[in-house]
């Protein structure tokens, strides 16, 4: 099945040229942008020096840290008064991504999903629970609008009260079920003890965070659902991207839209197809924030061969980071944003370790924080307010609420050259 079979089967040929023309309304689009017009005269690269789409490797990468760094709307190439819509996403340092829309990106986003669920075998007859965070993350408001352009009939449950979320899955005869995988073994454990056998559920798209072969089989046998990963950035309008087909093997991008590289993370040379490194992007129809070779920091592989089902080359599952970034039940965590809220309180110190562990199918983060020496005199004292405050303050900068304990300085270990910050103790995910 196909939503736009034109597109997603559009002969070699005929894609490289479509590129190569978005590529360069691409390089026009982004003149409007401050940060651009400078890093390409810096680099001395014109747009009329991009010829071919070879030429692409002629242009500076773009960076998350630059998007940071432009807040609030320093990327942005439209007047403000056409951009219909707002997200963001996380900030390694407090300020947050902003991404940016106008009516045709919104268009254009609710098209992409449309054809991820077209190209699973959804159709208007199925009942859609859409189970992740809606407002601010990308996640729901993206597959929401997709869900409707197919004719689907759209259940924005969000997030968070799972007994509920059960029960709309058995009084509303739900089909699909959009959440992280994570939290789809939450929902099967809970249905389990209620229970609840989920019996109309028949498909179950899972993302946002990293998720192995084993948990899929886990995920099918106990949901009774076939499962599909779906892979999207913010900056890219947010989920979408790419996806999985019937095949199961590698994810489908949407090479219409975007211009892929994979990169060796270190020197950012080009790989060819079958060599793993860090995918790079070029959006090719973005208005209000174009963007040129952005580094998404995810590891895969162009893949080789062709697919079954028609459509064009895949890129293989995310299989890690070039990064220090965490992935907690959907969310990016960098640990400088934890060391960020830390060094902004006086009763805690600048050291602090990040533990990671899987409970009952749910990541969970534990941060241990050392005292500062001011404020402590052998025992600690006024425990319950700074744990608290700490725990306020990590919520409002992460969208995350953790486990802080609070220890003696000096307690916690220190490092010759890098610091070791983070212990993942969830096990194999990727």
């Amino acid at each position: 099945m196909f939503w736009n079979e034109a597109m997603e089967t559009i002969p070699a040929e005929e894609l490289e040229a479509l590129q190569f023309r978005r590529l360069k309304w691409t390089l026009r689009q982004v003149q409007e942008v401050g940060f651009y017009r400078n890093r390409l005269q810096d680099a001395g690269v014109r747009p009329d020096d991009i010829r071919s789409l070879e030429d692409i490797q002629k242009l500076p990468f773009t960076y998350k840290k630059d998007l940071q760094a432009g807040y609030p709307f320093g990327f942005l190439a439209v007047p403000k008064r056409e951009v219909v819509r707002i997200h963001t996403t996380s900030g390694t340092t407090g300020k947050p991504t902003v991404v940016c829309y106008t009516r045709q990106d919104l268009e254009n986003w609710a098209e992409l999903i449309a054809r991820n669920m077209v190209m699973i075998g959804l159709t208007s007859d199925d009942v859609f629970q859409n189970a992740v965070n809606y407002g601010l993350f990308t996640g729901g408001l993206g597959f929401h609008y997709g869900a409707e352009k197919i004719g689907m009939t759209v259940i924005p449950s969000a997030t968070g009260n799972t007994q509920r979320q059960i029960e709309m899955i058995e009084d509303f005869g739900v089909t699909v079920v959009h959440c992280t995988p994570s939290y789809a073994m939450h929902l099967a454990e809970a249905a389990e003890s209620m229970g609840k056998r989920l019996d109309t559920l028949k498909t179950g798209i899972f993302g946002a965070e990293p998720w192995s072969e084993n948990m899929r089989k886990e995920l099918e046998s106990r949901l009774g659902v076939t499962a599909f990963d779906s892979y999207g950035l913010s900056e890219m309008y947010g989920p979408g991207v790419a996806f999985e087909c019937p095949e199961h093997d590698g994810l489908h991008i949407w090479h219409d839209m975007y211009l892929v590289e994979i990169i060796d993370p270190k020197t950012g040379e080009q790989l060819p197809p079958g060599e793993r490194g860090e995918l790079v992007i070029t959006p090719l129809v973005k208005e209000a924030m174009p963007l040129v070779r952005y580094r998404t920091g995810d590891i895969t592989m162009l893949m080789e061969d062709g697919c079954a089902c028609g459509r064009g080359r895949k890129i293989a599952r995310i299989t890690g980071r070039s990064d220090d970034m965490l992935v907690i039940r959907g969310i990016n965590i960098f640990p400088s944003q934890i060391e960020h809220v830390l060094l902004s309180l006086p009763d805690v110190g600048e050291q602090f370790m990040v533990y990671i562990d899987r409970v009952k199918h749910l990541d969970e983060m534990t941060i241990e924080v050392e005292m500062s020496r001011a404020n402590f005199s052998g025992e600690l004292r006024d425990l319950a307010r700074v744990q608290k405050q700490v725990v306020g303050a990590l919520q409002n900068a992460l969208g995350l609420r953790t486990t802080v304990k609070l220890v003696e300085p000096g307690s916690l270990p220190r490092f010759e050259g890098k610091a070791r910050r983070v212990i993942d103790r969830r096990g194999e995910i990727w």
